[in-house]
């Protein structure tokens, strides 16, 4: 189940995604718990972004006839983690997906500038064949989310699509603007940004929630 939004946003609504973010957002969520919610709402994302796959039909023997039956079509998909918080939304996909690749790219926001870093890329040799799938928890300012993207088409990639948990405005802003081919996929889009480009009313750094470092 989900909305459109325009500019290339579905906010997927559905009662599962919905009460689970409402656990995430607590304060008083513990990391593991924290850690978990954020896995099964990656999951039924997944569900979600995955829904227009390619199919192919092929034969198959069942224990009872031979049939022609539906299996994904082409290469496997891509699942890009920005790091480092969205390792927490990227075993749910894997979950759904095991078959899927995986690429990470290392990213900060410089404190003075806001500015994305680049500090890591690994990424599939054949990521330009492949659907290409980028999480992170957080579109806030949009910059990092971009610069990301930006990254990985550099690499070749020409399918992605981008996966976050919460989005603000101002950030869907920056990263269409950046990335019109990008479809972007939300459980919510959130009110604005504050002054310390903290999502409002968010659920706090995702970051240090996933892994406990605050």
């Amino acid at each position: 189940m989900s909305t459109e939004q325009g500019s290339g946003v579905t906010v997927v609504d559905h009662p599962l995604v919905q009460h689970k973010l409402t656990l995430l957002r607590r304060r008083h969520t513990a990391t593991g718990e924290f850690r978990n919610l954020a896995r099964e709402i990656s999951l039924l994302m997944a569900y979600e972004v995955t829904r227009n796959l390619p199919l192919e039909r092929v034969t198959i023997e069942t224990p009872l006839e031979t049939m022609e039956a539906p299996l994904l079509s082409g290469k496997k998909l891509c699942f890009v983690s920005i790091l480092r918080a969205g390792d927490g939304l990227l075993q749910g996909m894997l979950d759904l997906v095991p078959s899927a690749r995986v690429g990470h790219v290392g990213l900060y926001r410089d404190p003075v500038t806001r500015e994305p870093v680049q500090y890591y890329l690994k990424l599939p040799e054949d990521i330009a064949s492949r659907q290409v799938i980028a999480v992170d928890p957080m579109l806030a300012t949009g910059h990092s989310a971009a610069a990301a993207v930006t990254c990985i088409k550099q690499a070749g990639a020409s399918q992605v699509s981008f996966v976050c948990l919460l989005a603000a405005p101002e950030g869907l802003a920056v990263f269409s603007a950046a990335h019109p081919d990008v479809p972007v996929f939300t459980a919510s889009v959130d009110r604005e940004l504050d002054s310390h480009a903290y999502i409002r009313p968010g659920l706090g750094d995702a970051g240090d929630r996933l892994f406990g470092t605050k």
